[in-house]
């Protein structure tokens, strides 16, 4: 079905607006999001100093952002699971533990990829003197 409402620019940038304030929600509202930042940080930094190639910075920005995305859809889904359950349910607590399931597999998936670029050129670094 078509929209009636035409193309807007000042509508366009207001989602940007929305979007923006949800990462602000979740940076200040999400421990594990302030975690999840500095590991991210560090990976960053690790990655300058250690001169990662182009592929591996492209591996590192697709698991981080993966990280992030996880931890939005989970943050998302508990917020909903309160307000539609406030009590104690049993397939609310299904749907909570599978979403931070998501998040806990994307930051292992992270952490991996970074041993695997970080370790060789540590250990290479460390031999080298």
């Amino acid at each position: 079905m078509k929209s009636s409402k035409h193309f807007s620019i000042s509508e366009r940038l207001k989602s940007f607006k929305y979007a923006f304030e949800g990462l602000r929600t979740l940076f200040m509202e999400e421990h594990n999001a302030r975690i999840h930042a500095i590991g991210a940080v560090l990976a960053i930094v690790l990655g300058f100093a250690l001169k990662v190639s182009l592929n591996e910075w492209i591996a590192l920005v697709i698991v981080m952002g993966l990280v992030f995305i996880c931890e939005l859809f989970n943050t998302s889904l508990e917020a909903l699971a309160n307000f539609v359950s406030p009590e104690k349910h049993p397939q609310i607590k299904k749907v909570k533990d599978l979403a931070a399931a998501a998040v806990l597999m994307s930051a292992f998936s992270a952490l991996i990829t970074g041993i695997i670029i970080f370790t060789p050129k540590i250990i290479q670094l460390c031999t080298s003197n």
